[in-house]
């Protein structure tokens, strides 16, 4: 029995030397017995953070995270504290728990140190991929209208990370060659990029396209995530392209001022690198497919003789019969196909349509050996001008001189670039306003900085004769020899944007893909991500149905018959105080500022008034003044809110040939004519008229008066009047209150009209200049 109880005593020593050596947490992490929860997590984050091997140096500090990370652990659970405070065990396995490989536990076998944190071990450097928040918002975010972006969110200690990485591994490899980008975030020291993206949980892989997040919601495979890029990128971004619809695509060019790109394939998909290669130039040229392996583009390959074996890319410009540029490749490379789209990006004289495009085709001088100079036609879209525009794409089609670039801007939707290239002729004499239409005008021009300074000379007129060619072959060799020829300096305003009507096509096609992932989201039950969402829809339902519930109330109570004052109506009639009296809240100002348009106001009010400003201008004699700018100002007083309307008054009384001078530029388009009366020709009554006056870009709205009321003596004259284009109707015998009233009621849907203004919708009249200031000064 001695041998057996020998033996029972080595093992109990074993063990309790085995249980001696065991690591005790609450030592470790340095916390009491009966620390808190919230203690210990606040002392685990400081020793991790203190620790972390990538920040630590120290040989040890790899060891000692582990310990730090496992005794919290066993802390943080309730369960695993309890069996450690009863019995030591520092771990669940034996014999309170079950022996257990499962990756979302801290403590397993040796592949647990082949976690990515390990520096010396990794074998696929996120590194190299992480983002942090200033990179992301300052590079990612403008990036991603160009190309889409892959990221990973990921954190230390995070046990499914693992399993990912042999997939996200083989997806970047592949989408960074086609023009992917890639991202890693760390929870751990991104918290705020995570929440930002909101991330909040690990791991996640989301993708980020013209700034907005979508989430990776399917099971992690190649296919999967390759087909989420593809769906990250819009719809229509290539156009499949057959022998029914060939001719509509590659003429659009004249329209869409944009080269055209044909891929010839033989799979009948558009490949991926292709989308993404028409998503990153999408703002340059339009892209085409054409699937080879169709018998509806038999007539394609043979016109064009495309080799099948091969994906074959053509180029074409403003000639549709024949490519521009050609590659053929059996690898198309991204490196190959972004050079090939770079070479080809405009137009052989592309138009130009906005700022964007202006500064990209006449660039800014930088150094004298890099000077470019720009050959512009000004010329009209109708008929009439396309011989003209014919012959000066057939000029530039020979030019050679890689300094020299062409382009073309329509008057009618460029006029203030126009007004200023043309306001001299060659012999530095002004010139008078050009007759409609103006004649086309070659103008050759050099840029000297970003502000709009430019240097350039009048060339000739151009209708493409012979002379006309030949006089601009002449300008472009002395240019070439001295370019101090360009004699002229002039500030250019900025290109209005004509394809600015395009963007409610394009808000539309937004709103679509927006709804999709909306309904992409509530079906994978997404719904911390969808809170912000849904908590902005229900605030919004609630403001409006407490608004309806209000307005209801208040329509009850404004409803009840009130009958006003003597001395409201008094006010209204005699003063300014009508404005306010009659509104039911009173405005921010208790005034419209309303100042007279005179000499001394002239240039600042109107000629030099600042860009995307208007001034409403109220036209009155001496008679009319006080129940005009009463009614004025109780119509316009809601509108004072906006900073870009300034209100005035023009006495017709002593500016009479300052109105007549205005409107004899638009005196057909608005049809307004004199009135002859039978004791003659009478001029006619601008009383109540109200112009507004767009001094920048040159021209005018025009208000005239209609009456709305109830008198029935007055409406009959007013309707007259209002027939007439405001002419003066003949006089009667009514008395001084009947004919106030009908002044009164020549304002009473200006407030309509000036709505009408703000929203773009009245017709505008343009016109070369303002009248000069002895049109405004009254004559003594």
């Amino acid at each position: 029995m001695s041998l057996p109880l020998a033996f029972a005593v080595v093992l109990l020593v074993l063990l309790a030397g085995c249980g001696a050596n065991e690591a005790d947490p609450y030592k470790i992490l340095g916390v009491t017995r009966s620390a808190s929860q919230a203690e210990i997590k606040k002392v685990y984050k400081r020793l991790a953070k203190e620790w972390h091997p990538d920040k630590n140096k120290n040989p040890d500090a790899e060891d000692m995270f582990i310990k730090i990370t496992k005794s919290y652990e066993i802390l943080s659970n309730e369960e695993k504290r309890a069996n450690f405070d009863r019995y030591g065990q520092t771990d669940d396995t034996q014999p309170y728990g079950h022996h257990s490989h499962r990756h979302d536990n801290f403590y397993f076998d040796e592949s647990f140190f082949n976690f990515p944190y390990n520096k010396n071990s990794r074998d696929f450097a996120d590194s190299k991929y992480t983002l942090h928040f200033n990179q992301y918002v300052n590079d990612v975010v403008p990036d991603s209208f160009k190309r889409p972006y892959l990221i990973k969110i990921t954190s230390d200690w995070c046990f499914s990370c693992i399993h990912i990485e042999p997939v996200w591994k083989e997806v970047v490899q592949e989408m960074e060659t086609l023009g992917v980008g890639i991202g890693v975030v760390d929870v751990g020291y991104e918290r705020r990029l995570a929440n930002h993206l909101g991330a909040h949980r690990t791991p996640s892989i989301l993708g980020v396209i013209n700034g907005k997040v979508t989430f990776f919601h399917y099971a992690l495979a190649k296919e999967h995530l390759k087909q989420f890029v593809e769906d990250l990128l819009p719809q229509r971004l290539v156009e499949k392209v057959t022998d029914r619809n060939d001719l509509q695509f590659l003429k659009s060019w004249h329209e869409l001022n944009k080269p055209h790109v044909l891929l010839f394939d033989q799979v009948p998909v558009v490949p991926l690198l292709y989308k993404l290669t028409a998503f990153a130039y999408k703002d340059y040229l339009q892209f085409g497919y054409v699937d080879q392996g169709l018998s509806e583009t038999v007539n394609l390959l043979k016109q064009f003789n495309i080799n099948t074996y091969a994906p074959t890319m053509l180029v074409f410009k403003e000639n549709t019969d024949k490519p521009a540029d050609i590659i053929q490749a059996k690898g198309m490379k991204k490196q190959i196909i972004d050079e090939f789209i770079s070479n080809n990006k405009f137009l052989l004289v592309p138009r130009l349509v906005n700022q964007k495009l202006f500064d990209e085709i006449c660039p800014v001088k930088q150094f004298h050996r890099r000077r470019k100079y720009c050959v512009l036609l000004m010329t009209g879209e109708e008929e009439t001008f396309s011989s003209g525009n014919e012959a000066f794409l057939s000029f530039a089609s020979t030019n050679t001189n890689e300094v020299v670039r062409f382009a073309y801007v329509y008057q009618r939707l460029q006029q203030p670039l126009c007004d200023v290239l043309m306001q001299k002729n060659t012999d530095g004499t002004p010139s008078p306003p050009p007759p409609p239409p103006p004649p086309p005008q070659v103008v050759i021009l050099e840029r000297r900085n970003a502000a709009g300074k430019v240097l350039y000379k009048p060339v000739t007129a151009w209708n493409g004769s012979d002379e006309d060619w030949q006089r601009l072959v002449e300008e472009l060799q002395r240019l070439q020899k001295d370019p101090s020829i360009l004699n002229y300096d002039a500030m250019l305003p900025e290109l209005n944007n004509e394809f600015a009507s395009m963007f409610v096509i394009r808000w539309i096609y937004a709103s679509y893909d927006y709804l999709t992932e909306v309904i992409d989201d509530i079906l994978h039950n997404n719904w911390r991500e969808m809170m912000p969402l849904l908590s902005l829809i229900f605030s919004a339902l609630f403001i409006l149905f407490g608004t309806v519930v209000i307005q209801a109330f208040s329509d009850s109570s404004e409803d009840k018959p009130t009958k006003p004052k003597p001395k409201d109506v008094t006010n209204t009639e005699n003063g300014s105080q009508g404005a306010s009296s009659t509104s039911s809240r009173p405005p921010k100002k208790n005034f419209v500022e309303v100042t007279e348009l005179t000499d001394i106001t002239y240039t600042s009010n109107l000629v030099k008034l600042r860009p995307g400003h208007m001034n409403v201008v109220l036209v009155l004699t001496d008679a009319s003044k006080n129940i005009l700018l009463s009614k004025f100002a109780k119509e316009v007083y809601s509108f004072t809110g906006s900073a870009t309307l300034h209100f005035s008054f023009l006495n017709v009384d002593k500016h009479s040939e300052w109105m007549d001078t205005l409107l004899e530029y638009a005196q057909d388009a608005m049809q307004i004519d004199t009135d002859e009366d039978e004791g003659g020709t009478h001029k006619v009554d601008y009383t109540g008229y109200v112009l507004a006056l767009n001094g920048h870009k040159k021209y005018l709205c025009l208000f005239k008066p209609v009456y709305t009321g109830e008198d029935l003596d007055s409406k009959s004259s007013e309707d007259e009047g209002a027939t007439t284009g405001g002419r003066p109707t003949r006089k009667t015998s009514r008395p001084r209150a009947t004919a106030t009233l009908q002044i009164h009621h020549k304002l009473d849907r200006l407030g309509l009209w000036m709505e009408r203004l703000l929203e773009g919708t009245m017709a505008r009249y343009y016109i070369p200049a303002w009248p000069g200031l002895d049109k405004i000064t009254s004559s003594k």
